[in-house]
């Protein structure tokens, strides 16, 4: 996988050395002759990527987002949008002997706005043995075929990866360690990777979602053309998302506790499986994935999947796609009983189960067909065209943001995408 970077001055000092103060000094203390004394410098790379991108949508009720991390995309805030897609990233290696260590940087719009950048990815990796590493510090979670790729646009042959499926986990790298073990079957083969960790998101506006006692594992398979990737994860959540929503909801005796409870995202556990493939003899490929998640909190939980398809023709690729999310929960919930309350109190009861109701509508039911066609313009740079039939469904505003009071679901939203990807 080729991994990309941030200018070398980004670096921080506390990583650079401690990758360098890794290095066993004995070792430094026998160089004896050229090659050893080259065998022991560091070696540095610096590489990055982007992806300048503007979405069109028809629709006025609701913005389409590549994640739920954006603050606006297509749609209710602007016909077209540039926030989407587009992002900037680098990222710096740097190895010595048996460690290496990378330090990976992303600039894309977040919850407040703003396009301040983030360390995706801070880690040492340790090469025990020619099949076993260990690494510590921000890695990527290893969860889809596209976990460490997912950001970087000129890696795969649509715009984005499809968010019914990705979007499930937003939430793409965690600080903590992983294991790798690699080994053959005969022509087959195979990597084993165990992870544990924790991750602090920011959102802006002083919210934050915590993801605490992290554990994991992956395993990969490898056979001609053929890729499969199996995962499995659970974690602790707790975020102060809706937290003025679950404080009233305490105020209406033990029907609004027990409401509170269970819908407040406190030390709430959640899970995921995923599974995917893909077969890319090289003339034309074909890749599927799908993935469940559950947690018993707003979040909810739902089972995804998408399969696309592609035909390489010189420096055209195009492609098609189908991709569906449902709901494995309830996507309402009648709330509070207004009945015998006063009518100040009923009132406030059923504003109450208004805005509950309508954030359990942000568990996404939906459906998209998508067609486009990537064009090679040159080495190290796509350019791609894509469209896409959105349509939430049951209740529920899918994937999309942003949805006004107008907002009706089983409406087909129209969605056109414009991505110059490029790595350097």
């Amino acid at each position: 996988m080729l991994l990309h970077s941030f200018p070398g001055t980004l670096l921080p000092a506390a990583f650079a050395s401690c990758v360098l103060a890794c290095t066993p000094l004995h070792v430094q203390a026998q160089v004896t002759d050229a090659a050893t004394d080259a065998a022991v410098v560091p070696t540095w790379k610096l590489s990055g990527f982007g992806t300048l991108g503007v979405v069109h949508s028809n629709s006025r009720e609701a913005d389409f987002s590549s994640s739920i991390l954006r603050a606006s995309g297509a749609g209710v805030s602007g016909a077209w949008s540039p926030n989407v897609d587009s992002r900037l990233g680098a990222q710096l290696d740097v190895s010595q002997g048996a460690w290496s260590g990378v330090l990976q940087v992303i600039s894309e719009q977040r919850l407040d706005h703003s396009y301040q950048p983030r360390i995706e990815w801070a880690n040492i990796k340790y090469q025990i043995t020619p099949d076993v590493a260990v690494r510590v510090g921000r890695i990527a979670l290893p969860v889809f075929l596209g976990a460490e790729s997912r950001k970087v646009g000129y890696t795969i042959p649509w715009v984005r990866t499809p968010v019914e499926v990705y979007g499930a986990l937003p939430i793409s790298s965690s600080d903590g360690v992983d294991a790798t073990w690699r080994w053959n079957a005969g022509a087959v083969r195979h990597a084993t990777q165990v992870f544990s960790g924790s991750t602090d998101q920011d959102l802006g506006y002083g919210l934050q979602i915590d993801a605490n006692n992290i554990l994991g594992l992956s395993h990969s398979i490898d056979y001609g053309p053929l890729t499969v990737r199996l995962s499995a994860a659970r974690a602790r959540l707790n975020t102060d998302i809706a937290a003025d929503l679950f404080a009233g909801l305490r105020m209406f005796g033990p029907r609004g506790q027990m409401l509170a409870e269970r819908y407040a995202i406190v030390d709430k556990r959640v899970s995921m499986i995923s599974a995917g493939a893909s077969y890319d003899p090289g003339a034309w490929f074909v890749t599927a994935e799908t993935g469940r998640t559950r947690t018993d909190s707003l979040l909810g939980g739902g089972t995804s999947v998408y399969v696309g398809a592609g035909w390489r023709q010189g420096a055209f690729t195009p492609y098609v796609g189908y991709a569906q999310i449902r709901a494995d929960v309830a996507t309402s919930d009648p709330g509070l009983s207004l009945e015998g309350l006063p009518a100040p109190f009923a009132a406030g009861a059923a504003q109450i189960n208004g805005a509950l109701n309508t954030l359990l509508a942000t568990i996404p039911i939906q459906t998209t067909w998508s067609t486009g066609v990537r064009w090679d313009v040159a080495a190290d740079i796509a350019l791609k065209l894509q469209f896409e039939s959105v349509r939430p469904r049951g209740g529920s505003r899918g994937t999309l943001i942003n949805s006004t009071p107008a907002f009706r679901s089983d409406r087909t939203t129209n969605v056109t995408s414009i991505a110059l990807d490029f790595v350097f």
